[in-house]
């Protein structure tokens, strides 16, 4: 099996001037390419070879592991995003209100999570074993899917992330982020 670049549900310059069109270029055109052209070399002549890419992330190691689980993060992060951001569906907020009492501070502890977590990686909202929608951190290429959640929601706070449009602040950039989840998406993984 081939993985190929996903395509994005945007084009690249709608989402700016939130996230630019030169972040979209490297951020999903080099780096994303980078993660699937190295994926798929690595697992040629493997016993990976023509397994799909969830069963990778939960049975590889090392630099397969790490390929395989950055295409699945960055493309589940890109699929996430969109232009044209509508309310927050019912089931999503009922879910996050029986979760964390409000969106409020669903909003907060996401938010802080995502500026605290030291170093590159991810931020998700996951369902967790007892269907019940938590905030987890994890570092580099890490994926909860390992550990048996479902994700459904997440940022990226590797600094190639945000770079371009925010330098070194993060925190500007998580602030933008809220205004481009797209929510109905976002409801649909529950």
């Amino acid at each position: 099996m081939i993985y190929e670049m996903p395509k994005l549900p945007y084009e690249m310059e709608e989402l700016a001037p939130l996230m630019s069109k030169e972040t979209i270029e490297y951020h999903y055109g080099k780096h994303l390419q980078t993660y699937i052209n190295n994926l798929n070399n690595l697992i040629a002549g493997t016993k990976f070879e023509n397994k799909p890419l969830e069963e990778i992330i939960k049975t590889a190691d090392g630099g397969i592991f790490n390929n395989a689980a950055q295409t699945w993060n960055h493309t589940f992060f890109f699929c996430s995003l969109t232009p044209n951001q509508g309310d927050v569906p019912c089931k999503l907020e009922k879910a996050i209100e029986e979760s964390f009492g409000n969106f409020e501070n669903f909003k907060e502890e996401f938010t802080k999570a995502a500026a605290t977590l030291f170093g590159s990686g991810w931020v998700w909202t996951v369902l967790d074993e007892k269907n019940k929608l938590k905030i987890i951190k994890t570092s580099n290429a890490d994926n909860p899917i390992t550990n048996g959640m479902k994700p459904i929601m997440v940022i990226d706070v590797w600094e190639h992330a945000y770079y371009i449009d925010y330098r070194n602040n993060r925190a500007k950039y998580i602030e933008a982020i809220w205004n481009l989840y797209d929510w109905q998406k976002i409801t649909d993984r529950l």
